[in-house]
């Protein structure tokens, strides 16, 4: 009897709406370290298919929501660990969707409301719903936190081109078949270029 007590109880607690309080405000991070490095908040951990994203009115992760129910992505596990760029916004008056710009980083799964440093080493530029929709690409500063060793985009396209191919064919049909569209790659220097344009006041 305590056992089927104790499968209630476990599956009680698995239903539960996850809710993460960060250890840092997003908001108090910005866009680039005191050493010039990018950071990255990490919303989403590599390997699940969870929508979490970040309640700047609850300071707290949470499952995005459609119809009342948490977001699961109808595909493959995120291949890197999804987030956001603090202190950027991709302004809807310039084309772009209005929040902080995304970013993917290249690691072992890292847990929801981690701060990371990272080097970015591309951008997947794509077209979802009409928007231009920036996917930086990146590696962790700290080495011993990489899964691939590429730390530019040249690199990164030679060797590890299929790596590259998976996150963008990812990317391409993680909504579904013909939602979103490529527009292109964009090298190291050019994603640094995203990031600066991004970049709030």
């Amino acid at each position: 009897m305590k056992y089927i007590a104790l499968f209630i109880f476990l599956c009680f607690m698995f239903s539960c709406k996850t809710e993460v309080a960060p250890t840092i405000q997003p908001e108090a991070v910005k866009a680039f370290s005191t050493l010039g490095g990018v950071q990255a908040i990490i919303e989403i951990p590599a390997g699940t298919n969870m929508k979490i994203e970040y309640d700047y009115a609850s300071k707290s992760f949470r499952p995005d929501q459609v119809n009342g129910k948490d977001r699961k992505i109808n595909f493959l596990p995120y291949p890197g660990n999804y987030g956001f760029i603090p202190g950027t916004l991709m302004d809807e008056s310039e084309g772009g969707d209005g929040d902080a710009l995304d970013i993917l980083v290249l690691a072992e799964q890292m847990e929801t409301g981690t701060s990371v440093e990272v080097i970015p080493i591309a951008a997947l530029e794509l077209l979802d719903g009409g928007e231009i929709d920036t996917k930086i690409i990146a590696v962790p500063v700290d080495s011993s936190l990489r899964i691939i060793q590429a730390t530019d985009f040249e690199d990164f396209l030679i060797e590890y081109n299929m790596a590259q191919t998976i996150i963008k064919d990812w990317f391409l049909n993680y909504k579904g078949l013909g939602k979103v569209d490529l527009v292109g790659w964009k090298d190291e220097k050019q994603a640094m270029s995203l990031i600066k344009k991004w970049v709030k006041d």
